[in-house]
């Protein structure tokens, strides 16, 4: 599987008013690239030009993979709210991708992806009858089954409280070793742990924010991901 880099170059508009002009954006290959910024600059419709999905703008541009290959079917999703369908179980939602495309999901493929992400104990259960941080854990566990090589994650944890959030995110990067993650965040902190680049984007372009030393996932009390968390909040509040 080979996870390739990203690049989305272009301009993008709502109507008659532009949203963002003269992007060029690029997503580290087998890493994780995360873009920050306030609401309506255009973070989210980023993504979702490489999803492939539609953005309700106007976009003329372009968006490739560093390979040259095409990114159809390369792509897996994981947005905020974990959609899970309320009538199937965790493992069934696990496997749904495979049951929309007409087909059915490996039981033990299944199985062993919720021991990965500690349900195994849960796979029968009902998202009624699970917690937030579960429920997002079904979620991780329904985009790895996809197995493609480039993950695009939008703002998948926010609704977390803080401890699971910071769970999540190991997890996150642990699972996903190897593919290609762009993370859309408003967290500053997540951010400076997550990134091997950082790109702030707001209403004048996107910029990228130097990342700290230490290789990611960064501890949480890190110095140097202090720091850049700092430095992250004063430019976004300064471009707010």
């Amino acid at each position: 599987m080979s996870a390739p880099g990203l690049q989305v170059t272009g301009s993008a508009w709502l109507g008659e008013a532009p949203l963002f002009e003269g992007l060029d954006f690029r997503a580290v290959s087998a890493g994780w690239t995360c873009v920050l910024g306030p609401s309506g600059v255009g973070k989210s419709t980023l993504i979702r030009l490489v999803a492939g999905l539609d953005t309700g703008a106007r976009f003329e541009g372009r968006v490739a993979a560093s390979d040259g290959a095409p990114l159809a079917d390369r792509v897996a999703w994981m947005a905020q709210q974990d959609d899970l369908l309320p009538w199937l179980t965790a493992a069934q939602n696990a496997g749904l991708g495979a049951r929309m495309r007409g087909g059915r999901a490996d039981p033990a493929a299944v199985g062993a992806l919720l021991a990965r992400v500690g349900l195994s104990a849960q796979s029968a259960r009902r998202p009624a009858q699970l917690s937030g941080g579960q429920r997002q854990r079904v979620a991780l566990a329904r985009t790895l089954m996809e197995d493609r090589p480039v993950v695009l994650l939008d703002e998948p944890f926010s609704a977390l409280d803080a401890r699971t959030r910071a769970e999540m995110q190991d997890l996150a990067f642990e699972m996903l070793a190897g593919r290609t993650v762009v993370l859309v965040t408003h967290d500053p902190g997540e951010a400076a742990r997550l990134g091997a680049h950082i790109w702030l984007m707001g209403p004048d372009g996107l910029s990228e924010v130097e990342v700290p030393e230490a290789p990611a996932i960064r501890a949480v009390d890190d110095p140097g991901c202090l720091k850049v968390q700092g430095e992250l909040l004063k430019r976004m509040r300064a471009a707010a």
